[in-house]
C-alpha cells in the first residue's frame, strides 16, 4: 500500500526563461484548495499586468487526484501540458506552477512553446524544496477518566501523534496514524474494553 506522497513546503523563487525575446516567469506554489489556486493566480496577474500569458497547471489530492491544465490563449497543449507534465515528472502533488510570457516579438511555434513552458516549470520544481509525507487518517478516541492509563500506554507503545485532546472527566483524544499501521491501532483501541474510537475525515 503506497501511503506517501510528495509536495513542495513553499512557494519557489521566481525564475526566468528566455527565448528570442521572449520571457518566461515560472513560479511554483504549495496549495490545498482552489481558492488558493485563484488567488495565486490574481496575484500574478496583477504583478505581470503587462504580460501576454498566465500559463498553469495544478495537480490536488493524495489519493485521489485531480488536476486541470491551462494554455491561457496559447496554441493547443503547447503550455498547460507541458507544465503538468513536469509536475507529473517530479511526482509532486498539493502544487500550482505557473508560467508567465512576455511575447519578445518573435513566434516561436510549437516546438518552441513547449520547451518554454516544460523548461521555467523545470527550473520552479527545481528551485523548490520538495518533502515526502506520509498519508494519515485521524482518529478519535473517548473514554472515561479512569482509562487514561490504558489509552496513554497504547499511545506511547505504538509512539502515536496525538494532534488534539480534551482530558476531562468524559475524555477525547485526536490521533493522526500512517495509513498502513491505521488498521491494526483501529483494533487496538476497539478491542479495549470501555474506550471508543471512530475514523474522522481528514
Amino acid at each position: 500500500m503506497k501511503d506517501t506522497y510528495k509536495t513542495i513546503t513553499k512557494a519557489s523563487p521566481e525564475v526566468l526563461f528566455k527565448d528570442r525575446n521572449s520571457k518566461f516567469f515560472g513560479y511554483a506554489f504549495p496549495v490545498k484548495t482552489e481558492e488558493e489556486i485563484n488567488a495565486h493566480l490574481e496575484e500574478l496577474k496583477n504583478k505581470h499586468h503587462k504580460a501576454r500569458h498566465w500559463c498553469y497547471a495544478w495537480q490536488l489530492g493524495k489519493e485521489e487526484i485531480q488536476y486541470r491544465a491551462n494554455d491561457d490563449g496559447e496554441p493547443s497543449n503547447s503550455a498547460g501540458m507541458p507544465i503538468y507534465g513536469q509536475i507529473q515528472s517530479f511526482e509532486v502533488t498539493n502544487v500550482l506552477i505557473v508560467v508567465v510570457r512576455y511575447f519578445g516579438g518573435v513566434k516561436l511555434g510549437v516546438g518552441g512553446l513547449i520547451n518554454a513552458y516544460k523548461t521555467a516549470a523545470q527550473m520552479a520544481l527545481e528551485e523548490s524544496r520538495i518533502v515526502t509525507r506520509t498519508i494519515d487518517e485521524i482518529f478519535e478516541i473517548k473514554f472515561d477518566y479512569p482509562e487514561m492509563n490504558t489509552v496513554m500506554r497504547i499511545i506511547k507503545e505504538n509512539n502515536l501523534n496525538v494532534i488534539d485532546q480534551k482530558l476531562e472527566l468524559d475524555c477525547r483524544i485526536r490521533i493522526s496514524v500512517r495509513k498502513k499501521e491505521a488498521e491494526s491501532i483501529f483494533q487496538k483501541f476497539d478491542t479495549t474494553y470501555k474506550i471508543e474510537i471512530k475514523r474522522l475525515e481528514d
